[in-house]
């Protein structure tokens, strides 16, 4: 039942075309390749959510990168951002490898999920306000087919507030007062579900020390921390 509701997530996902601006974006750049991956055959269409059917976790990024998920068509996969990422849930028990290159590279999540609030590469990594509205619907179907939800940790003020956008559309009980960004930042929504905030694995915030690997090992230690309290 899971498996059949996200599979026709996925299917809408990778056939929509309701922002013409994200969609010539992403098949000018797999057009126009890096020249360091020239060899590549781009994915250069909107990127599906990847990962476990019954999964406790969520994470929730901001959206594929031109030359990364954009190039191999799988979520956080061919970048530095996804480096940092699958070496945290590998650390954590949330995948079988650290390792995420291309879609047939043998990692698989474990009890994880991951989605974004845009699933295509925007110009210049800025997204529009509308394009993550239209977007959006694709997060709630997937709020909804994941029933099993403990925790979700939002990579970004823009996924924090993306996410809680999405909660209130589709009628889940937000605290009040309304959750504010920061890193490490936790609340926890009326019906249990746990949000722990992080800055995202950027360049611009990994290479700067402003997110540092103890920084995001502790927001998946806590994540693990409060998935293993509920079994």
């Amino acid at each position: 039942m899971f498996m059949k509701a996200l599979t026709s997530i996925h299917d809408d996902i990778i056939a929509c075309r309701l922002c013409p601006r994200l969609v010539h974006h992403r098949e000018a750049i797999a057009k126009n390749k890096a020249k360091r991956f020239s060899d590549w055959n781009y994915w250069g269409k909107a990127v599906p959510s990847f990962g476990d059917p019954k999964a406790r976790l969520l994470i929730v990024g901001l959206a594929p990168a031109a030359h990364g998920a954009n190039r191999t068509g799988r979520m956080f996969t061919g970048d530095r951002s996804g480096d940092w990422l699958y070496e945290a849930l590998y650390r954590f028990g949330f995948s079988n490898q650290r390792d995420a290159s291309h879609r047939s590279d043998g990692l698989h999540l474990v009890d994880s999920y991951i989605t974004a609030v845009a699933h295509c590469a925007p110009p210049m990594n800025k997204l529009m306000r509308q394009e993550i509205v239209n977007c959006r619907c694709y997060l709630i179907r997937e709020m909804e087919a994941i029933q099993h939800l403990r925790v979700v940790i939002l990579l970004g003020r823009i996924a924090h507030d993306g996410f809680l956008a999405a909660c209130k559309e589709s009628g889940r009980r937000i605290p009040r007062p309304k959750p504010q960004f920061a890193h490490f930042a936790e609340a926890k929504l009326l019906d249990g579900v746990h949000l722990i905030d992080s800055y995202h694995p950027s360049q611009q915030n990994t290479f700067t020390g402003k997110l540092t690997r103890p920084m995001f090992h502790r927001v998946f230690r806590r994540a693990r921390k409060i998935i293993d309290a509920s079994t």
